[in-house]
């Protein structure tokens, strides 16, 4: 087996001088640096045999313009078809935007739980609850508007979250609540 060409060092020079300038390039140019180096490196390897066979009068220019091609490529490559490498690498990986089946029909669950935690609860404490959730209502909006005291209005509320809180662990039979700790004072959860 015949051993390659050896590196003239001139080329060396050129590669060290010019390598980091023309990664930051093409950086810039296509948004990723790993892509920057692939490119840069597919660049050297077309430069450096074209500068083996002829005088390049301007290398640096003749790098860039290689390397800028190359970049253009990629890029029309992505833009064309962005999920196509990645489907060839591993098979169908395209991320859905939606939740998983597993999700939903989760979150149906917890909802259904939750409606029944809250149509349980006593009509005041209920009232005053979803005034405050819903409708985001002060203290002081709800007891204006039913007529309570605001000490009332906080009261019904700390009512309402504590025997929300048992329902709901009572429901999950002692997991951990499936919803976030509702602070008494705000009416919101911790999220």
């Amino acid at each position: 087996m015949a051993e390659p060409p050896a590196i003239p060092s001139d080329f060396t020079s050129f590669y060290r001088r010019t390598l980091a300038p023309l990664r930051r390039y093409l950086a810039r140019l296509t948004g990723n640096a790993a892509d920057a180096q692939e490119i840069a490196h597919d660049a050297y390897a077309r430069v450096y045999p074209a500068m083996q066979e002829k005088d390049v009068g301007h290398p640096q220019a003749f790098l860039y313009t290689t390397a800028r091609h190359l970049a253009l490529d990629r890029i029309k490559r992505r833009t064309r078809a962005p999920f196509q490498e990645s489907a060839a690498v591993g098979g169908d990986l395209a991320v859905s935007p939606s939740p998983g089946v597993e999700s939903v029909v989760m979150a149906r669950e917890e909802w259904a739980l939750m409606q029944e935690a809250v149509a349980a609860l006593p009509p005041g404490c209920r009232q005053v609850l979803l005034l405050r959730t819903v409708e985001h209502l002060s203290h002081e909006e709800i007891a204006q508007r039913l007529g309570l005291a605001r000490s009332s209005v906080e009261k019904h509320l700390m009512r309402a979250v504590r025997l929300l809180q048992e329902s709901l662990h009572r429901q999950t039979g002692g997991r951990d609540a499936i919803v976030q700790p509702i602070n008494p004072r705000t009416g919101t959860s911790g999220r």
